[in-house]
């Protein structure tokens, strides 16, 4: 295997400096440490890499058998007296503000960082280029959201056309993506223009349960057969932190409501209602913007179960088919079959469901633009409301990486041109891009898109990646997300992924939320709930 060695004598931006090289050798070693050995490492690797500061630069020394050289990234210094003179201006760690507290980064601290941090990019960026004869369509961006980049950046009143060069030049991206980029940030701009961010949340409810779990997934996911005894006791512990966490939330406006998993159709019918039912009592369902719920494995999907949800203001649904090639979801362990797909898709239709989408992954084990024409072909014939196309990205937890010793033999195929006829489908389904999310390891380095028909986008899909307000989670591995400071802080409250320590310790987990809320609220300017005032 092709080995990398990273040393970093300057780590104020590790992350993106791993994050950059790896883009560009997917799959190798690389290994990274942070002291000088002294040098006569560099022949126990094929390349190596060396980041320090010197004086006002950021200095990077590459070497490998064809190429060595060492450029520098302009470094321009805080004028704060905590901030940190290396390759970020970042404010000194352990440094305190009044009261004691640790000094939060000014925002002339947090431009300064990111625009050293950008220089170093652009500068690695280059090496990386002239090492290994390519570029990469994102160019330099190594966050996982392009279009919160673009968004911000219309916030402050610049043109598309002033956006475009800075995507070009600064971030050196395509002139493809920049333009998806560009054209999903205005998108996104116009759904959101009533929703009321300060005041405003939305809630995500998480069922972690699944009739299988496929190989590429490293959710919260239980196998429902292992676990069927237990539902109704998550379902308790649920139901308690719904209680719980209305009455935090209690007036304050909430814009949409998204049941993710796992699975939530693996509850049976009775089971989904006493769920909505009290989503409905606590929180309440005037106003909603939109109200999710993944109907998501087309094998567990009943008339029975889409008749309950028909009792509820639900306005969107998902079938996901992933592939609709038999030998893949074979492979990957969907244990149901393209016609169940077809069938699932055409029940949700006689029910009176008209938002449903899709979603499909390119990059799955052994098939090619071929096999992902076919899936489209037969998507084009299902006729959706809109279109998820997710490009695999294998994380450390799914079983396609644990167990990657079996799949050698496979190839997992993603270009610009498989993810190009993907769009042609979508918009010839007439559907436009509105929204886009990256993620590490993705095969290509390309990215997941949101495409829908008019009135038809998934607008929480667009809030939690553009973290524009609040998202409370609740369920068993719920991650939620508080915003400070007008969005520039963000903090997360963490429920425990383990459905079983979810159930016995669900008061910790109501804890952890009052605690995480009543900051919010505090910093809001409002009174924490619970003061008596």
């Amino acid at each position: 295997m092709y080995k990398i060695h990273l040393l970093l004598l300057d780590r104020t931006f590790e992350h993106d400096v791993f994050e950059l090289i790896r883009a560009f050798y997917p799959g190798t070693e690389i290994r990274t440490s942070y002291e000088d050995a002294g040098g006569g490492t560099d022949g126990e690797w094929d390349l190596s890499f060396r980041v320090w500061r010197e004086k006002d630069s950021c200095m990077i020394r590459y070497q490998s058998e064809e190429h060595s050289g060492v450029v520098s990234a302009s470094v321009t210094e805080g004028q704060s007296s905590d901030a940190l003179i290396s390759c970020g201006g970042q404010a000194a760690s352990g440094s305190e503000g009044e009261e004691g507290r640790p000094r939060r980064r000014s925002q002339e601290e947090h431009d300064l960082r990111k625009k050293n941090k950008d220089s170093l990019k652009y500068a690695l960026y280059q090496v990386l280029v002239k090492l290994t004869g390519r570029t990469l369509p994102w160019g330099n961006l190594t966050g996982i959201r392009p279009a919160k980049l673009v968004m911000g950046m219309l916030e402050e009143g610049k043109k598309n056309t002033e956006i475009a060069a800075e995507m070009r030049e600064r971030y050196l991206v395509s002139p493809q993506k920049t333009a998806l980029a560009i054209t999903i940030a205005n998108r996104e701009r116009e759904i959101l223009k009533n929703i009321d961010y300060e005041n405003g949340y939305s809630l995500y409810i998480g069922i972690p349960f699944c009739p299988s779990i496929c190989l590429y997934c490293s959710f919260s996911s239980y196998p429902l057969k292992q676990w069927k005894n237990r539902v109704d006791d998550y379902l308790d512990a649920l139901c308690r932190e719904i209680r719980a966490v209305s009455a935090m939330m209690k007036g304050r406006k909430l814009d949409t409501v998204y049941v993710g998993g796992g699975t939530p159709t693996t509850l049976e019918p009775d089971q989904l209602r006493r769920l909505l039912d009290e989503v409905g009592t606590f929180f309440g369902f005037d106003g909603l913007e939109e109200f999710t719920v993944e109907a998501g494995r087309p094998d567990s999907i009943t008339r029975d179960k889409l008749l309950a949800l028909k009792e509820y203001p639900v306005s969107r649904i998902s079938v996901n088919p992933q592939t609709m090639n038999q030998e893949t979801l074979d492979i990957i362990g969907r244990r149901h079959t393209v016609e169940e797909t077809r069938q699932a898709f055409r029940l949700a239709r006689e029910q009176g469901f008209d938002n449903i989408n899709m979603d499909l992954i390119v990059g799955l084990p052994g098939e090619d633009i071929t096999m992902v024409g076919k899936t489209l072909e037969e998507v084009r014939r299902l006729g959706p409301d809109s279109l998820t196309v997710h490009s695999l990205a294998v994380k450390r937890a799914a079983r396609l990486n644990i167990f990657r010793d079996r799949y050698q033999e496979m190839t997992f195929e993603n270009s610009e041109e498989i993810m190009n006829l993907a769009m042609r489908t979508a918009y010839e389904m007439g559907m436009g891009p509105y929204y886009l999310y990256r993620q590490k390891n993705m095969k290509g380095n390309f990215e997941n898109v949101g495409y829908a028909g008019v009135d038809k986008a998934g607008i929480y899909n667009i809030l939690i990646m553009e973290e524009k307000q609040p998202i409370i989670a609740l369920g068993a591995g719920g991650s939620s997300k508080l915003l400070f400071d007008h969005g520039r802080r963000i903090e997360r409250v963490e429920n425990v992924k383990d459905v079983a320590g979810y159930i016995a310790r669900i008061d910790e987990m109501i804890r952890r939320k009052q605690d995480g809320i009543s900051a919010w609220l505090y910093n809001l300017g409002g009174v924490p709930f619970g003061c008596g005032k």
